[in-house]
């Protein structure tokens, strides 16, 4: 695919940060970490521009990327609800207030989405064998705990997602959340089947803010790469958003410039493409 996106910007702000979602763009769907990704991150550091990731996972599940890429920024996890340093130290955390988590389960279960929390260090769900647990687990390498109910689990809770291979129940309950909770969380899906629900300050777009006063940057120096609805916040609030290849049109739309996808090793092309030749 060839897109007036896709040509190489003829002039762009320096770049000193680069910003990276994981599922569905730093990894492939199988969720590996290719060298050919391994090998860009090392190329932005020699450029002298730092690399970050955020995503909807948990902390401990991108542990596992901190050695290869040689990670020394924060990592926010949870869409930016829970921020550690790479030996995952908690530098920040923001929960869900403690009287909406009953509400979003109930409305997660209207629309039939399974219902899992983190909370803490643990990722709790209601059903071992339920839809998508057997890989995520495989995804984030920790096993969930079973919860009966949600007694005892209501506060400190990072991250609530609704579950369904039902896309379109997962598209109508994220609006309904909208609706009914409106600056009180942020909701979005991280992929077709999860909706994530976080705190109103936990998004990917004041991941960005807080990268750039933590850099002392503008964040017209940070650039910013993703796949899903929940990364357009933080298109929208760098100098420099690439979407994937693999996005759907709306994202794309959202983005100043398309890649190819993550099957593809679009991530490792948009460092070369549009990011290094930023600092020439």
């Amino acid at each position: 695919m060839t897109t007036s996106q896709e040509s190489t910007p003829a002039t762009e702000a320096p770049i000193r940060l680069f910003l990276a979602d994981v599922d569905g763009t730093l990894v492939t769907q199988d969720k590996v970490l290719t060298d050919d990704a391994i090998e860009a991150v090392h190329q932005l550091g020699e450029a002298g521009i730092l690399f970050a990731i955020t995503s909807g996972r948990p902390p401990r599940g991108m542990e596992m990327l901190v050695e290869p890429l040689g990670l020394q920024t924060p990592v926010a996890a949870f869409n930016g609800g829970l921020i550690v340093k790479p030996d995952m130290t908690v530098v920040e955390r923001r929960t869900l207030p403690e009287p909406l988590v009953l509400p979003i389960a109930q409305l997660m279960t209207s629309f039939k989405l399974s219902v899992w929390l983190y909370r803490g260090t643990e990722w709790y769900v209601p059903d071992l064998n339920g839809p998508h647990v057997a890989r995520e687990a495989w995804t984030v390498k920790f096993q969930p705990t079973l919860m009966s109910g949600f007694d005892g689990l209501t506060g400190d809770v990072a991250k609530m997602v609704g579950v369904s291979d039902d896309h379109d129940a997962v598209s109508r309950a994220s609006a309904a959340a909208h609706d009914q909770f409106g600056d009180h969380v942020t909701a979005a899906p991280s992929q077709p089947y999860y909706l994530d629900v976080t705190h109103p300050d936990a998004n990917k777009g004041k991941v960005v803010q807080y990268l750039a006063e933590h850099y002392h940057l503008s964040t017209d120096e940070i650039a910013t790469i993703g796949d899903q609805p929940n990364d357009v916040l933080m298109f929208a609030h760098s100098g420099l958003s690439i979407a994937m290849g693999n996005a759907d049109p709306q994202v794309q739309r959202s983005a100043r410039r398309v890649t190819g996808s993550n099957e593809d090793n679009g991530f490792a092309a948009a460092v070369r493409r549009f990011v290094l030749p930023t600092r020439n």
